[in-house]
């Protein structure tokens, strides 16, 4: 697991975001969870300030914990997208931990690059008809079939991207444009055939050297040849005289 410290940004300045999340990805209908906990919540703040969550995953849970050093003050649970919670100096709090928990959302829109992404969780501050976001933690989600389209594609590029072949390259973007539209079986058959025309590209180029190496090597190999039967021949020729 990892946590990522998140400065936030504008009249929030002073909160400190820790995001828990341990994952880069999610298949879609995976359910996953995460924890986001906002450290002194009322530092360069107002005394009272409102809590915004919203994420795009399916069938959610929120629970929000409000501690004070380390005791808890309330927890409340929501189970809709969006939730608002009210924070008061008055009630006390130095930190607020937000679990949460919920469905990968299916994906709309297919995109090689950049690669989907969802909104995991996204945290604003609200005081009175003033908003700043804290911070926002997007998700790249997936389905079997388009993972398996997207390293058939990661797969080619390595292999093009090496051979300088136009016709592969050419090939390669069709595989990408399939992809794009959701034809993932397209995408990954047209990846192959940029892969392999990749590599006979290459296979090629290295036929090709061998064969120019080789003749270069037989004319090195004949002008010795020759050198030699030369100097012979000079050699010989005081004997004959004699």
């Amino acid at each position: 697991m990892f946590a990522l410290l998140l400065a936030a940004a504008g009249p929030a300045g002073a909160l400190t975001i820790t995001d828990r999340t341990d994952f880069e990805d999610s298949r879609v209908g995976e359910t996953v969870s995460t924890t986001v906990v906002i450290e002194d919540p009322f530092t360069d703040q107002p005394d009272e300030w409102t809590l915004r969550g919203s994420t795009e995953l399916e069938n959610v849970s929120w629970t929000v914990t409000v501690l004070q050093q380390g005791n808890q003050v309330n927890e409340t649970v929501y189970g809709d997208r969006t939730f608002e919670q009210t924070l008061s100096l008055e009630n006390g709090g130095d930190e607020v931990r937000i679990d949460l928990v919920g469905d990968t959302p299916a994906v709309e829109n297919h995109t090689y690059e950049p690669p989907e992404t969802y909104v995991l969780w996204d945290l604003v501050s609200v005081t009175g008809s003033s908003e700043s976001t804290l911070n926002t933690s997007t998700v790249h989600h997936y389905t079997n079939d388009s993972r398996e389209a997207r390293n058939a594609i990661d797969n080619a590029t390595m292999a093009v991207s090496g051979s300088g072949n136009q016709d592969a390259q050419d090939q390669l973007n069709r595989s990408v444009e399939a992809y794009n539209g959701g034809q993932f079986d397209l995408a990954i058959d047209t990846a192959q055939d940029a892969r392999d025309t990749a590599e006979q590209a290459e296979q090629s180029q290295q036929q090709t050297r061998t064969l120019i190496y080789a003749a270069i090597a037989l004319v090195v190999l004949a002008m010795l040849g020759g050198g030699v039967y030369y100097w012979r021949a000079n050699q010989d020729e005081p004997t004959k005289l004699q």
